[in-house]
């Protein structure tokens, strides 16, 4: 019984020491007692007859040690060492409320707890929300942009094709700047006699001396150059687009945005050695010019994209300013405010320690000092990749190289400068190279990995119909008039590296893919060759099955038998059609039209498609005897020139006027009018007749009628524009006589005030240009009194033009 006396009061007494301190703390923060984790062993469960019993033998706890040997045996445990004085300092003032705050803990906190607990969990109804789930499963899908409407695309397209022209404008202006020779003069010093001896190989070398010198003198140049440049400015960057009018309203031009836009500021820059990295890499390129070496401005431009899956623009998140790294100063002074400053004391610790015999560190009187800002700029955040570099034609191997001398350092890899896919600052799809003479050369090729696959489906020229027509005519202005060997030597290499990109290793890009062509990508019209042979197989993910990769010469597209008829085609008899296309909704039925085996198309299951090879060049019957072949219309069917008639020419109509049917009615000869086209609004569809069919041993005749019928038309309407103008005169003359008769009481002084406030009150672009004596760019304005002197006089008779007379000259209303 000794011994269970003992060790009661121990573990009370070692509950009452420290626990006290964790329990304020527990206090302090919000959270019960009974939330706290004991790392010690868990107590014993107190027997129903002992609950009664335990507030009455609690303050008793303390006097059960009867000697100073029990004492030190209750603190034997000397884990609380480390801080005597907060130990010492809380045991003399908070013991008594610690005693209180346990017999709160058992009597209040715990033992109410736990039958509300189990009556709660007695009284629950579980209820099962399947749905749940599901929807948020599904809420955490990601938003589907929806697909662009053809206008919108169209849109995409024009501006894209605007922007385009302005970047090769903004190109061009900059690699005319890198040969202004006070920009050269400033950047020659930089390149040392050695430098400029490694960069001007000497003709005695070898191929490949010749080269190495040629690196090693850029290596020096680069790194120099590096060294004495500071980027202080963002250069070029993406342009995306915005998802909404409110978006690109909030859009504000960065405030450390490339400010150099003349040729003063690119000289201020040279001198300065500070900008953007593109007048950086602008003026690497006039540095090496005036080097005498030559090398190409090389930009890799950023145009708004036209396709929809492209990422749009963000607004930037509001985010707190990141705290600016220190500097060797700032980090000693706060080391020493560190071993100075007293330590911070919180509220609730004030609390605790408000007592006079609160042992506290003295404060420091000194006032603390605000640390200056440091004098680090704020970063810039740009790609990771150039938007301009440089080129520099190797002469020994007669080849362009790359040089990017500030953001990846490289030299002869072209490999390096193409940002990934992910990149939203930089997107590589349109590389131009602009010489010295100002020529340039689209080098997309020679820097995308995956020119075919991924990079041509970004490009105008690779997707949009027309397009690569479109893009050789904006680099028309650019080219070369006469290429030369060099050029040659260019166009077969990169040529060559766009045939030596191998097969997409991704089923999203063989999605019209020039070379390869996967059977899932086939649009509605197209089918494979029969006997077609597969040249590989591409999978669909780590699960996906298998597919099979042809050739893109392998795929032709299927038409049905009025396509092939309107392009001057007939399907072949006996041929079995390769395909059934599902016929529309909002499809009106048609015409009986055979099917090759004596039945109707439109029984069918869907409309029957032909390939080219199954069809034959359309003829019509021969003109016979000067009679013209017609169809139940009256007219003949000429969609292409092929399907004129043998024996038969076509004579086109000139302007809106049906000039060959008349001079053939005239002449007396058969004629069939040329059904050349349909003019569609909606899916209801107009003939257009142009021109006539006649025989061919008629043509000069008629040839000749037409001609004269032409002219005669053009009388008549000389003889109509020669009226209105004598009707115009006319009345003009009216006008003055009416003028004149108004003003024939009134003094000078009076009529000349009339006529300058009416002058005055005319707007400037119908009274035309003032001013002036040599009347230059408009009529001589003559005197009131000159032209009372050419009106008609109210004695003298009258005079009516008559509107049959032609008269002289005059103005013609058009």
């Amino acid at each position: 019984m000794a011994g269970q006396k003992r060790k009661a009061p121990r573990r009370t007494a070692a509950a009452s020491a420290l626990p006290g301190i964790y329990e304020d703390m527990l206090a302090e923060a919000g959270a019960s007692p009974e939330a706290a984790p004991s790392h010690g062993r868990p107590p014993k469960r107190m027997k129903p007859g002992e609950k009664s019993k335990a507030p009455a033998k609690e303050p008793e706890i303390p006097k059960v040690p009867a000697s100073d040997s029990e004492d030190e045996d209750i603190e034997f445990e000397d884990v609380h060492i480390p801080a005597p004085s907060v130990q010492t300092t809380i045991l003399g003032s908070d013991d008594e409320d610690t005693e209180d705050e346990d017999i709160e803990f058992e009597d209040v906190d715990l033992a109410p707890a736990r039958p509300t607990m189990d009556n709660a969990l007695a009284s629950a109804t579980i209820e099962l929300n399947l749905t749940a789930h599901k929807t948020s499963v599904a809420g955490k899908q990601p938003e589907r942009r929806k697909p662009l409407s053809r206008v919108e695309k169209e849109k995409r397209v024009n501006v894209h094709k605007a922007h385009l022209l302005c970047l090769l404008i903004q190109c061009a202006r900059r690699n005319r700047w890198c040969n202004d020779e006070k920009a050269q003069d400033a950047l020659r010093p930089l390149l040392t006699p050695k430098i400029l001896k490694a960069l001007r190989p000497k003709a005695t070398l070898n191929q490949f001396g010749m080269t190495e010198s040629l690196k090693d003198g850029l290596t020096q140049a680069s790194r120099v150059f590096k060294t004495k440049f500071r980027v202080t400015e963002r250069g070029l960057r993406r342009c995306l687009w915005a998802e909404n009018q409110e978006l690109l309203d909030k859009y504000e031009l960065p405030e450390d945005s490339d400010s150099c836009s003349s040729l003063e500021e690119f000289r201020e820059g040279a001198a300065s050695l500070q900008g953007s990295r593109d007048l950086g890499a602008q003026l690497f390129c006039a540095m090496l010019r005036s080097a005498g070496l030559e090398c190409r401005l090389v930009c890799s431009m950023q145009p708004l994209a036209f396709v929809s899956w492209a990422p749009t623009w963000k607004p930037p998140r509001a985010t707190k300013q990141a705290a600016p790294k220190p500097t060797s100063e700032d980090s000693l002074r706060e080391l020493k405010g560190k071993f100075e400053a007293p330590p911070p004391v919180s509220r609730a610790a004030s609390r605790r320690f408000g007592s006079t015999t609160t042992t506290m560190r003295p404060s420091n009187p000194t006032p603390s000092q605000a640390s200056p800002r440091s004098r680090t700029p704020k970063p810039i955040k740009e790609s990771n990749f150039p938007v301009y570099w440089v080129e520099v034609l190797d002469v020994a191997h007669q080849k362009w190289q790359p040089v990017d001398p500030l953001v990846t350092d490289s030299l002869w890899k072209p490999a390096k400068l193409e940002p990934p896919a992910a990149d939203r600052e930089n997107c590589m799809c349109y590389v131009m190279a602009f010489e010295e003479d100002g020529t340039a050369r689209d080098v997309t090729r020679r820097y995308a990995k995956a020119y075919t696959s991924k990079t041509r489906r970004m490009r105008i020229d690779g997707v949009v119909e027309d397009g690569s027509r479109w893009w050789r005519k904006a680099l028309k202005p650019f080219a070369r008039k006469w290429p030369t060997d060099l050029d040659q030597i260019e166009v077969n290499e990169l040529s060559a590296a766009e045939m030596r990109e191998p097969m997409p290793r991704n089923v999203a890009d063989f999605k019209d893919h020039p070379v390869y062509a996967l059977e899932r990508h086939l649009r509605r019209n197209e089918v494979l060759v029969p006997g077609a042979q597969p040249t590989g197989t591409v999978g669909a993910g780590s699960r996906g099955p298998l597919e099979k990769i042809y050739r893109r010469r392998d795929v032709r597209v299927a038409r049905s038998r009025d396509k092939w008829y309107r392009m001057g085609r007939e399907v072949k008899p006996m041929e079995l059609p390769v395909k059934f296309l599902p016929r529309r909704a909002n499809t009106k039925t048609g015409d009986y039209v055979d099917d090759g085996y004596g039945g109707d198309e439109r029984d069918a299951a869907g409309t029957p498609v032909f390939m080219p090879e199954q069809t034959e060049q359309f003829r019509h019957p021969p003109v016979v005897g000067g009679r013209v072949p017609k169809n139940k219309f009256g007219n003949i069917d000429l969609y292409v020139p092929s399907m004129c008639p043998p024996g038969g020419v076509y004579i086109a109509d000139e302007g809106d006027l049906a000039l060959a049917a008349r001079a053939a009615y005239i002449l007396g000869l058969d004629y069939a009018p040329a059904l050349t086209g349909f003019s569609f609004q909606g899916r209801q569809g107009t003939a257009i007749l142009n021109g006539v069919v006649v025989p061919q041993e008629a043509e000069e005749a008629i040839r000749a009628v037409v001609a004269g019928l032409g002219d005669v038309e053009a009388q008549r309407e000389s003889n109509v524009r020669a009226a209105q103008a004598r009707r115009m005169w006319k009345r003009f003359l009216f006008a003055l006589r009416i003028r004149e008769r108004i003003y024939s009481g009134v003094d000078a002084e009076e009529r000349a005030r009339d006529e300058a406030a009416a002058v005055a009150a005319t707007p400037p672009e119908v009274r035309g240009p003032e001013g002036g004596d040599d009347g230059e760019g408009g009529f001589e304005h003559e005197s009131a009194e000159e032209m009372a002197e050419d009106a008609l006089s109210d004695v003298t008779e009258e005079y009516l033009m008559d509107e049959d007379d032609l008269g002289g000259g005059g103005f013609f209303a058009e």
